[in-house]
């Protein structure tokens, strides 16, 4: 028991090394060569780090980890996904800290997860399902989102409806996230209010091509209208 204690302290702390090295890039294919199952609880801790730098690395790394967890054991991986669900819903006692995130980012990153799981991942950002109340859980939630919408849009588009709220909260990360998201989702119903951001000066962190910014609400707003009229077809 000792023993099995010990080799999980070095296997977290060795994690945590990769996720803070200076080569993130190059370490993040060591990560994914270690045993996934035994990789899933240290990753999972990180999601809750404080240090903005490693909980983001921490949730790029459960995408990739995940991914490859699917292609040899699809089980397994829906064992993952559903326990981060199960971080989000009430009844666990918790709060459920980077699992929004960490579900975009695995639902990015594979097909087969992509297919089941982006409608549950939907239901967080809708009124009438999962809705998430807590401001901090709705950042995570739309930039969720978003994160699939680089990799696979068309499984997103009926979020479109849903993310429109988000462009008026009251909290300036959701309104920067939601300006970045249904930038790339090409949301023409977000125009007008997109319009109306263009004016919100608030700066707000952002993690986006794999680095974390700080970027101005209004700024985000314009580059999204510059992709929404570069989109062609009919998104709304």
């Amino acid at each position: 028991m000792d023993e099995a204690k010990r080799s999980g302290r070095d296997l977290k702390r060795k994690v945590l090394a990769l996720l803070q090295s200076d080569k993130f890039d190059q370490d993040l294919v060591e990560l994914c060569q270690l045993p996934a199952r035994q990789v899933i609880n240290p990753l999972f801790s990180f999601l809750l780090s404080t240090d903005e730098e490693t909980k983001w690395r921490a949730i790029t790394a459960m995408g990739a980890v995940v991914a490859n967890l699917a292609e040899k054991d699809m089980e397994s991986a829906r064992v993952v996904m559903r326990r981060l669900m199960w971080s989000l819903n009430d009844e666990s006692g918790g709060i459920g800290w980077g699992a929004p995130e960490a579900m975009g980012e695995i639902i990015a990153s594979h097909e087969g997860l992509a297919k089941e799981y982006t409608n549950v991942l939907i239901s967080y950002v809708w009124e009438d399902g999962n809705f998430l109340e807590y401001e901090p859980l709705q950042r995570g939630a739309v930039w969720g989102i978003g994160r699939v919408a680089q990799a696979r849009p068309h499984l997103v588009q009926d979020a479109i409806p849903h993310l429109l709220p988000y462009l008026e909260s009251g909290d300036a990360t959701v309104r920067g996230v939601a300006a970045w998201t249904v930038g790339l989702l090409g949301a023409k119903a977000a125009r007008p209010q997109l319009e109306v951001l263009l004016g919100d000066e608030a700066e707000v962190p952002l993690y986006m091509d794999d680095r974390l910014m700080v970027r101005c609400v209004g700024d985000l707003a314009k580059e999204a209208l510059a992709g929404i009229r570069r989109t062609k077809g009919p998104p709304t």
